[in-house]
């Protein structure tokens, strides 16, 4: 009897018990994301190129060797590889025609529009903010916004600072007319010309554990991060964003995502339909 091939993108070596929970508890305890039993898979897809740069076999190894404690960074980079970080520029391309239009109502106050992009990942959603502004500033000479961008993945935000991109990441979401004009060739990869790169500060940060940057922002960005977070964790970190926006403030979450039986803070916006406002005083759950 033959039997098919297995799909590549399924797991060839099996973790323990003890390693997955291992794993998963050290995921949730960095960055309050969970991975559900049934998504176990991940970690065997996300950390074989960790394994295979340290030379290990099984996931079982990985963990004998953090729990060593012999490689102080190893933790870290269990993290960053099984932090999500699926992006591309102009995801859900909509999105950002409403955020001309909040970041336009803002401007009316005469303070300087902020966004913040919380869970930036590599940098192509606040990229493609300053391309869209910058854009915006040559024809309408409307001011910048200042745009904040913030991961949990040292890694990411190293990445996202070079704003350096393979031919296959930089063709996701972008139009010739944009990669000509932004971006330089560097070998086979593209790099951000300075004047869009320097329109954002990057920056490392845990949207569970840590400060929000200082200030109040205009706009939060908070796409496909809160997905992956407890429910009773979700409760700490909504008011924690509602806190840092300016009275008014819009909170752009993903397509699949939604405040409604989550928190009380916000509620579905009246102005700006399929994004959130703030609901009565911060700090409110």
């Amino acid at each position: 009897m033959t039997h098919a091939a297995l799909p590549a993108s399924l797991p060839t070596s099996v973790a323990s018990p003890t390693a997955v929970s291992v794993l998963t508890a050290l995921l949730e305890a960095r960055t309050g994301q969970q991975i559900a039993a049934y998504r176990s898979w991940r970690l065997d897809t996300a950390l074989k190129p960790l394994l295979r740069d340290q030379k290990l076999d099984t996931l079982d190894q990985l963990v004998t060797q953090l729990l060593k404690g012999s490689d102080r960074l190893i933790g870290d980079r269990i993290v960053d590889a099984l932090v999500n970080q699926e992006t591309s520029f102009f995801r859900d391309a909509h999105i950002f025609e409403t955020i001309v239009e909040a970041i336009a109502a803002a401007e009316g106050t005469g303070q300087r529009a902020r966004i913040w992009c919380a869970g930036c990942s590599t940098g192509q959603e606040p990229l493609s903010l300053a391309m869209l502004f910058a854009e915006r500033q040559e024809t309408t000479g409307a001011a910048m916004p200042e745009i904040i961008a913030t991961d949990v993945s040292d890694a990411a935000i190293v990445r996202a600072r070079t704003g350096r991109f393979s031919q296959f990441e930089i063709q996701r979401g972008l139009p010739v007319r944009r990669m000509v004009r932004w971006f330089d060739t560097t070998g086979s990869d593209w790099v951000a010309k300075p004047e869009l790169a320097k329109a954002i500060a990057f920056r490392r940060m845990n949207l569970v554990s840590d400060q929000p940057p200082p200030g109040r922002f205009d706009i939060v960005l908070c796409r496909n991060v809160l997905l992956y977070l407890s429910s009773e964790t979700k409760l700490h970190v909504f008011p924690k964003i509602a806190a840092a926006m300016r009275p008014g403030g819009l909170l752009v979450m993903g397509a699949g995502e939604t405040v409604i039986g989550q928190t009380r803070v916000f509620e579905p916006s009246k102005r700006f339909r399929g994004c959130y406002e703030t609901q009565g005083p911060p700090g409110r759950s």
